[in-house]
């Protein structure tokens, strides 16, 4: 009697198997172990365990081991405990049972389903067909039903990523909440202070590294937590590199926001990722607490968007980069460096030049412009903090109460207005009906009275905006006059307050500029309030 040389192959794998204790590895090896007691024609020379598989696909590890194993004559039996076992995709598994396990002359056994190729009443054909398409369409189900699942958990702020990303770690009362890992968040947000200061992220990466701070990658491998592979192990070594420094000052994440949906595939069967629009992805604000304010975090999208320059060693970036523009021709303005004897001076001048078509080119010193730009961002704070202090001494909520109550009269007037203007169209048709009015009448005046209802429902929805901005107004004028209050004793500038506060600067000549700040139409409306304020008390 010749004796089979079997291997014993199991699978389990994560989601859609887990809810059955019977499949278990241990039970799937000790069923298999209890048939081959009582069959001495087959001999287990290997076991094959895939745990954590899915069976819609055959990439997996230790399947693809055994059909080494298979290749190499060292076995020539597979004993599995039932169909899905081997595989729930019914095409793949149809062409291993009928193609390439007779081609390799190996003998196939499935316990529970009754299978056994060298028994030819074993197991038709169309059961076997009916069996796999039963297990693919299961595979389907579950598929349907996980993806219903976690996408029900993102609309309703629950996270459902594997890995939280570095700064973060899985609440241990409730794994589909983040909380905030301490000893990573430290490096966090250091990463945003020093790119504030004006540092590159070439600069935070290599001083990161000479300090000695894990990346996030050894980081989380020291603490045994998910690490996935790719994300930020993007270097040899998974040292912390510039583009690892970037992605942490580019997640929102870090200001409490939570973004997921992001990535999706064509279905159960292909793997292939897909980026999802914008505007598909899943977003809760507030979805755990934040380790960097989104004023800080804004302004450092800000800076990003700006450095266009650093210094020839990379350390940092130039103070004006990306702010100066030609007051002529509004083309960026270029930084230079220049000797005078034994003197070395830095200016910056319009590159378009006259030969270009810039009218009236400015070439300007940086002293000069620096102290200009400090001295005109010192008065505009100082112009700030008046202002807050002239609203707080009116009387906040008396100005809020007086420009609240005319809003109010306003849309009265215009909704009495609208409805006159409604009921002359209504009485339109009528009296073009009766004759009263012409065909060429009607179409005018139709579109003169549609016109008028259209112009008074977008006053309306202004004005009552203009009372909902003014009922929060308080909150918002502390938020973004902090922006200039926070540097109220600065005496020399830097690159944090330049950023901060100035959205640009326009060289009209070698004294004078016309710079724009941040929060410009912010301030004008607070200074529109109180002149409201002040006539109203």
């Amino acid at each position: 009697m010749s004796v089979y040389k079997a291997n014993a192959y199991l699978r389990l794998s994560y989601a859609a198997d887990r809810t059955e204790e019977s499949d278990s590895i241990q039970n799937q090896k000790k069923l298999i172990e209890d048939f081959v007691a009582a069959h001495p024609d087959i001999e287990i020379v290997s076991e094959r365990v895939d745990d954590g598989y899915s069976g819609v696909l055959f990439n997996r590890p230790a399947f693809l081991e055994m059909m080494e194993d298979i290749k190499a004559g060292i076995v020539n039996c597979v004993i599995v405990k039932d169909l899905s076992r081997l595989g729930r995709e019914w095409i793949d598994t149809g062409r291993y049972l009928r193609q390439i396990f007779p081609a390799y002359g190996v003998r196939f056994i499935s316990i529970n389903d009754n299978i056994d190729t060298a028994n030819e009443r074993s197991g038709d054909d169309l059961t076997i067909g009916l069996k796999n398409m039963i297990n693919d369409a299961y595979c389907h189900d579950i598929s349907v039903k996980t993806r219903s699942a976690l996408q029900a958990k993102r609309e309703k702020g629950d996270y459902v990523g594997a890995c939280p990303i570095y700064g973060y770690q899985k609440d241990p009362e409730n794994r589909n909440r983040l909380v905030i890992d301490e000893d990573a968040a430290r490096v966090v947000r250091d990463i945003y202070r020093r790119k504030i200061d004006g540092a590159s992220a070439k600069r935070i990466a290599t001083e990161l590294n000479r300090l000695g701070v894990l990346s996030p990658y050894q980081y989380k491998v020291s603490r045994g937590l998910p690490h996935p592979t790719g994300g930020f192990t993007d270097v040899p070594g998974a040292k912390w590199s510039t583009k690892t420094v970037l992605r942490i000052l580019q997640d929102e994440t870090y200001t409490g926001v939570l973004l997921q949906g992001k990535q999706e595939t064509y279905n159960h069967k292909l793997k292939n990722i897909l980026t999802k629009p914008q505007e598909e992805w899943v977003r809760t604000e507030d979805a755990h607490e934040s380790i960097i304010p989104r004023r800080d975090f804004d302004l450092v999208q800000k800076i990003l968007s700006l450095d266009t320059r650093t210094a020839p060693d990379g350390r940092e970036v130039y103070l004006f980069s990306g702010l100066l523009i030609c007051g002529s021709c509004g083309g960026p303005m270029t930084r230079k460096t220049a000797k005078s004897g034994q003197n070395q001076y830095i200016y910056y001048y319009c590159p378009t030049g006259k030969k270009h078509g810039c009218e009236n080119p400015v070439m300007l010193r940086e002293d000069t412009l620096t102290a200009c730009v400090l001295e005109s961002l010192q008065s505009h704070i100082q112009s700030v903090i008046a202002l807050d202090k002239l609203l707080d001494s009116m009387g906040e909520e008396q100005i809020n109460r007086e420009l609240v109550a005319g809003y109010t009269a306003q849309i009265r007037e215009n909704e009495v207005q609208l409805d006159r203007v409604k009921e002359f169209k209504r009485s339109l048709y009528e009296k073009f009906i009766n004759g009263l009015v012409t065909k060429q009448e009607y179409r005018e005046w139709k579109a003169g009275y549609s016109s008028q209802i259209e112009q008074y429902q977008e006053a309306i929805a202004a004005l009552r905006q203009s009372v909902e901005n003014t009922m929060h107004n308080s909150d918002d004028r502390q938020r973004w006059m902090q922006h200039f209050k926070q540097f109220s004793t600065m005496k020399e500038l830097d690159r944090r307050a330049v950023i901060a506060l100035i959205q640009s600067i326009r060289v009209l000549g070698k004294q004078e500029l016309d710079i724009t700040y941040r929060y410009q139409t912010e301030y004008e409306q607070e200074l529109g309030r109180f002149s409201q304020g002040r006539e109203a008390v």
